[in-house]
């Protein structure tokens, strides 16, 4: 692949999602998780791809700087990659096996001067279909640890805190402890399931209030009772979205190259009216409405959010789930495959793109495809149990409507544990990380 032209630093901007908006995006920028570490010092040296030369891994710009200058190598979107260790090792034994050119585009620049002060440099990027599928197995591999390290979370039968805000203990379930939090003390992070590494997090939620620094805004008091009227007055009960400590603690940050949970939440928010109460621990927060699959039309009950997608929209739920029998975990997919599909503004049953919502509505609505799906194998997966947007309302509300047209035997029959396991396992067996654990396995 042949390119002249440019200038090398905008050559840098190409790479991934290019043309696919939902393949790469805003990356997190996080320390190895417990689970990755090692005692072998070599886990913290990153080698160069052409040469002997070595950094140590908080040294990655030195190296990137290095390759550049010394072998005219430009890697592109470094910050998506999810383990960059293991993505160098693998195109440096790729680089020994075939010539660089094999993979990389090569940028001349200076194109139109004298040939002596042309310089060409190669460019590595996921234009390149086996970069792009490196990068999305080594974010899988990233998912696949957290995901097991917040089973182990969820198994731990001995955790146990004190709450930051008060001096009430709590054990056994984590979730116990935030639900407090949010009912007592109305301090809300989203869903407990969400979150991993919890008690990281509490260290850090800890040590600020400690710090009489405010969570949300950042900003230090003289004593407690001045920090908490300030939260209470100004409603800073919440932590700050912008400060990307706490992107590791939250699941949905690891779901998809870079999407961090600031993101999510500003899809989808929208200001709460609270209850103004002078006792920290009697406030309340005010339920949130069921918001629409395709507009931002919002009811207070799922009922009348029924009728409004079914009379602006042609969209009816009830009928949709009895006809494809689903189930609670099902439904659950389905609407957050729905929710995603429409915030990337593309049709979920052709799968074409559009500029915006309102465009990509109208087309499912001419088209009759709103009632209508792409395979059920697109849907039906595990990544769709996680919330599109964290604070959807309608998900909250699916056992109950589910109840009322489901019986005790269709309840009890939800095969979701060994569908989880299953895939796993595939993921596992078919991951390009195979070839790196064993360097003489050849590709």
């Amino acid at each position: 692949m042949i390119r002249e032209g440019g200038d090398v630093m905008a050559a840098m901007g190409i790479g991934a999602g290019q043309g696919k908006k939902d393949w790469i995006l805003e990356p997190l920028s996080l320390p190895e998780s417990p689970c990755c570490n090692s005692d072998d010092l070599t886990s913290l040296i990153l080698p160069c791809i052409f040469c002997e030369v070595s950094y140590p891994a908080e040294d990655q710009q030195n190296l990137l700087r290095h390759m550049i200058v010394e072998h005219k190598l430009v890697i592109a979107d470094v910050k998506l990659i999810a383990d960059f260790k293991r993505y160098i090792l693998y195109w440096k034994k790729r680089f020994i096996e075939q010539p660089v050119t094999d993979f990389c585009t090569v940028i001349r620049t200076n194109a139109q001067g004298p040939e002596e002060n042309q310089v060409e440099y190669y460019l590595l990027c996921d234009v390149l279909p086996e970069d792009r599928v490196l990068r999305e197995q080594l974010q899988q591999k990233r998912l696949e640890e957290v995901l097991e390290q917040q089973q182990q979370e969820r198994n731990d039968s001995n955790f146990a805190r004190i709450c930051v805000f008060c001096s009430e203990e709590f054990a056994g379930n984590r979730a116990v402890l935030f639900n407090h939090m949010a009912k007592d003390h109305s301090f809300n992070v989203g869903l407990p399931d969400n979150i991993v590494y919890c008690n990281e997090f509490l260290d850090l939620v800890q040590k600020k209030m400690d710090n009489l620094q405010c969570l949300y805004c950042e900003k230090t008091f003289r004593d407690k009772n001045t920090l908490k009227d300030h939260m209470r007055k100004k409603q800073h009960r919440r932590i700050n979205a912008k400060n990307h400590e706490y992107d590791k603690f939250y699941t949905i940050n690891y779901l998809e190259l870079g999407k961090n949970w600031e993101e999510v939440q500003s899809e989808d928010d929208r200001e709460m009216i609270e209850e103004q109460e002078d006792d920290w621990s009697d406030w309340q927060d005010h339920p949130v409405c069921v918001v629409c699959l395709f507009c931002e039309k919002a009811k207070d009950t799922t009922e009348k959010l029924e009728i409004h997608m079914k009379v602006a929209h042609q969209f009816d739920f009830p009928k949709l789930k009895s006809e494809m029998g689903l189930n609670f975990y099902q439904q659950v997919k389905l609407v957050n495959f729905i929710r995603r599909e429409i915030h990337q503004c593309r049709c979920n049953k052709c799968g074409e793109a559009f500029s915006s919502k309102a465009e990509v509505v109208s087309h499912m609505t001419k088209t009759n495809h709103i009632m209508s799906l792409l395979d059920r194998s697109a849907w039906d997966q595990p990544q769709y149990y996680f919330p599109t947007y964290e604070n959807d309302a309608l998900l909250c509300s699916l056992s109950d409507w589910e109840s009322e047209s489901m019986d005790d035997n269709q309840a009890t029959n939800v095969p979701v544990i060994a569908e989880d396991i299953s895939n796993l396992q595939a993921l596992k067996e078919s991951s390009i990380l195979n070839c790196l654990r064993n360097p003489d396995t050849k590709n």
